[in-house]
């Protein structure tokens, strides 16, 4: 099953599609009638996007509700921090998920009985989720289904890792300028209420991403919508404490976008939130990208550095290592990233990823 899940992952030309296929296969080794697998911001465990099957999609802003809003069984968040990242609810509640408010509320009522699900981890980060469900007239997830998923967390978030950040030479953006999405909430469902011109471009970009028709909202920003009410219901004002209502989704172009919400205050009787759209700044975007590049912890360490403007030197000293230390690091930072100098490994991070096409020129100079 490992290496089918690579050869899907090598096979794959979109991080979705790659989900997609994934679902069909894990399905063969353990029947399901409901999944979702979600991309995630590891910084913020907030969606960047979701593939989620038919019966799911219908309760899907419910999950997210109670995974913000309520302490509940195998929270996501608390599965990406615990020594096993798979958990099953008939288990977990030793055979009584009515202790679970997730499944009173939200899995019993759409005809599911039992859940199984992992916080996708992969070198220390987490890149997604997955649930996976099962009707209320099939038998429960067994622990011998649950150790099989266990041991193929590692191998799906690696590959998830790399076909959500697989780079493009043709990044395009939807549009540069920042763009205001007003959603109102009636304490179960989100709506949109209006939209700069700018922010339904992003919008249609979000939705190309995910592969969801115009009356869907995107899943990005159903996250944090969610976490920014999160202090409305439930527990949530404790879980959300100091975690940003943010996210950094990766378009299909390459391009990266920052999203994040605030609850409006005003007369209105409705809840409402101001959802901002921008271009990924470069804190946001770069940790991501140089991810994609397979950089190590300490290149990663030296390349913000470099970012900064350091002289060889200066990074020397304030890394503790050699001259010649730094700059075998920098070849490889270099080799992994296809560039020959500083100027052009700058280029290749920032400007290839925050410019229209033709916008910046390549740097063909050694600084």
């Amino acid at each position: 099953m490992k290496q089918r899940i690579e050869r899907l992952a090598e096979q794959a030309v979109s991080s979705r599609e790659f989900r997609l296929e994934l679902l069909a296969r894990l399905r063969e080794a353990f029947p399901f009638d409901g999944a979702c697998c979600s991309v995630v911001d590891p910084r913020t465990l907030l969606s960047a996007g979701a593939v989620t099957e038919d019966g799911v999609e219908a309760i899907h802003h419910r999950l997210f509700e109670y995974e913000y809003g309520y302490r509940d069984y195998n929270r996501f968040e608390e599965l990406a921090e615990a020594d096993r990242p798979a958990a099953a609810l008939g288990i977990a509640t030793e055979g009584d998920p009515e202790r679970s408010a997730r499944f009173r509320e939200v899995l019993r009522p759409a005809g599911f009985g039992d859940e199984m699900r992992a916080a996708l981890v992969s070198g220390g980060r987490c890149w997604g989720f997955l649930t996976l469900l099962r009707g209320k007239d099939r038998p429960s997830f067994t622990e011998e289904e649950l150790v099989l998923l266990t041991s193929l967390v590692p191998t799906i978030a690696s590959a998830l890792r790399r076909t959500s950040l697989a780079l493009s030479d043709a990044a395009e953006e939807p549009g540069l300028e920042p763009g205001v999405l007003v959603v109102v909430s009636d304490g179960v469902h989100l709506a949109e209420l209006s939209a700069t011109d700018a922010a339904a471009r992003w919008l249609a970009a979000l939705r190309e991403a995910e592969g969801i028709g115009a009356g869907i909202l995107p899943r990005p920003i159903r996250a944090v919508c969610t976490r920014a009410l999160a202090g409305e219901t439930g527990t949530g004002k404790e879980l959300a404490n100091g975690k940003a209502a943010r996210t950094c989704v990766r378009l299909s172009g390459g391009s990266y976008v920052t999203i994040r919400a605030d609850k409006l205050v005003g007369q209105a009787s409705a809840l409402q939130l101001a959802v901002v759209f921008e271009l990924a700044q470069p804190a946001d975007r770069l940790p991501l990208i140089a991810e994609a590049y397979g950089l190590s912890e300490r290149e990663k360490q030296l390349l913000g550095t470099v970012v900064r403007g350091l002289s060889t030197r200066e990074i020397s000293r304030e890394l503790h290592i050699s001259v010649h230390t730094v700059q075998d690091h920098l070849k490889s930072i270099f080799a992994k990233t296809g560039v020959s100098s500083r100027r052009e490994l700058i280029w290749r991070l920032f400007s290839r990823y925050a410019s229209p096409p033709n916008a910046v020129k390549r740097p063909t100079e050694e600084p």
